[in-house]
């Protein structure tokens, strides 16, 4: 999914970017994840999803609850 935003304005550590499709839209990033940019900046985002490190992190968990399903035994 990609996101094109503007950065509506930086407060301390925190910027405020607009959806730029919908400016009703709006959500806090840090500022750190923006470097370089400006009030007033636009800028695109992908989000994707990282279906091996979901999986790894599922399979962990159900690992964990088997072995304390077994201790409980």
């Amino acid at each position: 999914m990609e996101i094109k935003a503007i950065v509506d304005r930086i407060e301390g550590e925190w910027a405020v970017l607009l959806v730029r499709d919908d400016e009703k839209v709006r959500f806090n990033l840090p500022v750190v994840f923006l470097a370089g940019t400006r009030e007033g900046d636009h800028v695109t985002m992908t989000i994707t999803v990282d279906a091996a490190s979901t999986d790894e992190a599922r399979q962990q968990a159900s690992d964990l609850i088997g072995k304390l399903k077994m201790k409980n035994r």
